[in-house]
């Protein structure tokens, strides 16, 4: 982010940057807006910035709402962002991450689909939880579905059972 460091603060800032300063900060806003509750609390905020954040959800004018996220760059100033964008890394990371099983799990999917029975008892090795009986039926069924070129009805269900098995 384009935040000063203390290595700048010996040099004064021109009114270009202090633009884009606020307009990060207007930014980093906004984003802080687009989460879910349950992410924002978890964000280090102060209670004017939560009040702020809260009031901004409550309004429907474009001009009004323009307006509001400019103060909420304002509050941004005494915000400590690094904390914030530290968080906001962890909250990418936890996604990329939960991306990266649920790829897994369609790969485990396309796979048990393709080769049938010899690919049930690696993914039955790997997750020996799975309700084996469902399994092989929703197995059978994405074959059949797929030979006859239908909707993908029981890979849906199959992928949702390796979700489940998973706990993603």
């Amino acid at each position: 982010m384009p935040f000063n460091t203390s290595d700048d603060q010996d040099r004064p800032r021109s009114k270009t940057q202090r633009k884009r300063e606020m307009q990060a900060r207007q930014e980093l806003g906004e984003k802080i807006m687009a989460l879910p509750g349950s992410q924002r609390d978890r964000l280090p905020l102060s209670d004017d910035m939560r009040q702020a954040l809260e009031e901004a959800e409550r309004i429907r004018s474009h001009e009004a709402r323009r307006r509001h996220m400019q103060y909420v760059g304002k509050l941004m100033r005494h915000e400590d962002v690094d904390a914030i964008q530290t968080t906001f890394d962890l909250f990418e990371q936890d996604k990329r991450q939960r991306d990266q099983r649920l790829h897994h799990l369609e790969r485990w999917r396309d796979r048990l689909i393709d080769e049938g029975d010899s690919a049930v008892e690696a993914f039955i090795s790997e997750f020996p939880s799975v309700d084996r009986q469902a399994l092989r039926q929703l197995i059978r069924n994405a074959q059949r579905e797929r030979d006859r070129q239908k909707p993908p009805t029981s890979a849906r269900k199959l992928f949702k059972l390796l979700r489940d098995t998973a706990g993603l």
